[in-house]
């Protein structure tokens, strides 16, 4: 698969209409279902086994999308294989009263992988140029009133550009995805929340109340991916009707990133070699 038809270029024009929230024709369903997905949750294991061990670099992967998109159906299938004392997912939902007493990627720098270790935002600081945007929440934080200037939205692009650059030359990898849903498709899966006894607990009104600013909510997006997408941190679009070929595309897109990492095992010195060698015979004579 040719994952770049889904990345976002840096600084290009985003206009999510003609973005398709449907599956590629051309993918067969049962082939990456049954083979290819099965083959790239593999090799993620082994990457992630070697990026562990090398204890170096680390890997932040980034899911915003509206509600009902498939972010946790992402994290449970696309994860599965991985080794889970190596990853670390984090889910921000609406800040705390002390999370409010901070500026606002305070609970990010706190939620941040370790190196070794695959990192996972289930929504993350870009609510603060989404949700915070479109319902002017801005004006609630405790922020100084001079400070909101009608710029503060570019001005939070460029800090979140920053932001991730900074983490890039500290060994931090950052990607990031966007889960493209049609309007339609949501409605049914919240539908399916509502007639499924099982998945009530998934449901909540404020889906339905929110469903009101779509395209509020389109626009906050467009905007947002137009600024942020950058070489080092790049968003993909991707396509997220079909549950199945979202979760395909996302584990094609991280096992990329984790061999452009291209984590080793450690190498062991001389000197350690001989002593490995003294245990391994005194263990061989118990």
């Amino acid at each position: 698969m040719n994952t770049k038809q889904y990345l976002i270029k840096e600084k290009g024009k985003v206009d999510l209409i003609k973005r398709p929230t449907q599956r590629d024709e051309k993918v067969d369903k049962d082939e990456a279902v049954e083979k290819l997905m099965p083959q790239n949750l593999a090799a993620m294991a082994d990457l992630q086994e070697k990026l562990f061990a090398q204890n170096r670099y680390a890997l932040l992967i980034v899911l915003q999308a509206m509600d009902a998109a498939g972010k946790d159906g992402v994290i449970k299938h696309v994860m599965s294989g991985l080794n889970p004392q190596g990853v670390q997912v984090v889910s921000f939902k609406q800040p705390t009263s002390e999370e409010l007493e901070h500026d606002y990627l305070w609970r990010i720098n706190k939620a941040l992988p370790r190196r070794g270790e695959i990192g996972i935002f289930n929504r993350s600081h870009y609510e603060e140029v989404i949700i915070t945007k479109v319902h002017n929440l801005v004006v609630k934080q405790q922020i100084p009133s001079e400070l909101i200037v009608e710029q503060i939205w570019q001005e939070r692009y460029q800090q979140m550009n920053n932001f991730e650059e900074y983490l890039e030359e500290n060994g931090i990898a950052v990607v990031k995805f966007y889960l493209h849903i049609s309007k339609n498709e949501q409605r049914d899966r919240l539908l399916e929340r509502i007639r499924q006894p099982e998945k009530n607990w998934k449901f909540s009104i404020s889906d339905v109340a929110e469903r009101k600013y779509w395209d509020e909510y389109m626009s906050a997006y467009e905007e947002m991916l137009e600024n942020t997408s950058t070489r080092k941190a790049p968003w993909y679009c991707v396509p997220a009707d079909n549950k199945w070929f979202a979760r395909y595309v996302i584990s094609e897109v991280v096992k990329e990133q984790l061999e452009k990492l291209d984590p080793q095992y450690p190498q062991t010195a001389e000197a350690d070699k001989a002593v490995l060698e003294e245990c391994r015979q005194l263990l061989e004579q118990q």
